[in-house]
């Protein structure tokens, strides 16, 4: 007797939805969504699984929105919610209202004076910012980078501790060509005054997305910490973008190292050493299994 088809409840599509919105490569979640909403036929229940699924998959792909007016671009990250839609771009003072299902920029305010960092900080935080631009725009053909003051924004002096995150993105999305990628960093640093030091801890993730004629994914992550001395800002901010772009290089190179050593190394692994007999199979002298002998009869090989 075959087993009965159970009728799934709409709270168990919703996470399914969820799931394969929250597992869309780089660039792809538009064309999954559209999947997703012809194969709930559920206006609401689909509604329902995007408004939860787009912000959080804007956010942990760090997407760059344009702001209206050519203000200028907003990079969505938990590092700038202020609140629900709302994110801050430090380098122009402006907030912007996102609507994260269409993932554009509805409309722009001033940010408030509570919501940006001292001028202790500020001085900091856009040393930073420009030292990691310079670097980006020289390793990242289309990457973006902005910085931030996650902790102690209102610190006012060398005798208080803060923290700044640095993000890096970079996309390539080519989906005439069956293949899209991107590059995710993020990097906190905290600014210690007891120590005279600076804590760096950098996560980088790569993603690349191959579909033609198959489905190939890869996801690769690193996670790596240093330190620094704290200085004047310029200082800071030279000495930061130099460990950046050190872990960052180093981290690039390993993977194509990995990946050109596959055949050598995993691919060769994947395979079964020796047969199921535990014994290699005898190339030069096959004569000796009968169904060689009784092939040899029949094509009359060696009369």
């Amino acid at each position: 007797m075959a087993d009965e088809e159970v009728e799934l409840s709409d709270e168990q599509k919703k996470e399914i939805a969820k799931w394969f919105l929250l597992n869309a490569p780089a660039g792809e979640i538009q064309f999954v969504a559209k999947d997703v909403k012809k194969i709930l036929n559920d206006d609401e229940l689909y509604h329902e699984a995007a408004s939860e699924a787009f912000p959080q998959y804007n956010k942990s792909h760090m997407i760059c929105i344009e702001m209206p007016g050519r203000v200028g671009d907003v990079i969505i990250t938990p590092f700038n919610e202020l609140e629900e839609n709302e994110f801050l771009d430090p380098r122009t003072a402006q907030v912007a209202i996102i609507d994260n299902i269409k993932q554009v920029c509805t409309e722009v305010r001033h940010a408030l004076d509570e919501e940006l960092p001292s001028a202790y900080v500020e001085e900091f935080r856009y040393a930073v910012d420009m030292e990691v631009s310079r670097y980006v725009g020289e390793a990242y053909p289309k990457g973006v980078c902005s910085v931030y003051c996650v902790n102690g924004k209102d610190a006012e002096g060398p005798e208080s501790d803060f923290e700044l995150a640095v993000v890096i993105a970079a996309a390539r999305h080519s989906p005439q060509n069956f293949c899209n990628g991107s590059w995710r960093s993020t990097w906190n640093i905290e600014f210690k005054s007891d120590f005279q030091s600076l804590e760096i801890k950098g996560k980088m993730q790569v993603g690349a997305h191959y579909f033609e004629e198959g489905n190939v994914q890869l996801d690769a992550k690193h996670e790596c910490n240093d330190s620094t001395v704290l200085q004047a800002p310029e200082d800071c901010a030279a000495a930061i973008a130099n460990i950046i772009r050190h872990h960052e290089a180093e981290y690039l190179v390993s993977l194509e190292t990995s990946y050109s050593n596959l055949p050598d190394t995993t691919f060769k692994d994947l395979r079964r050493k020796l047969p199921v007999t535990r014994t290699l199979f005898p190339w030069h002298n096959t004569s000796q299994f009968s169904l060689t002998r009784d092939i040899a009869k029949e094509l009359g090989i060696g009369k």
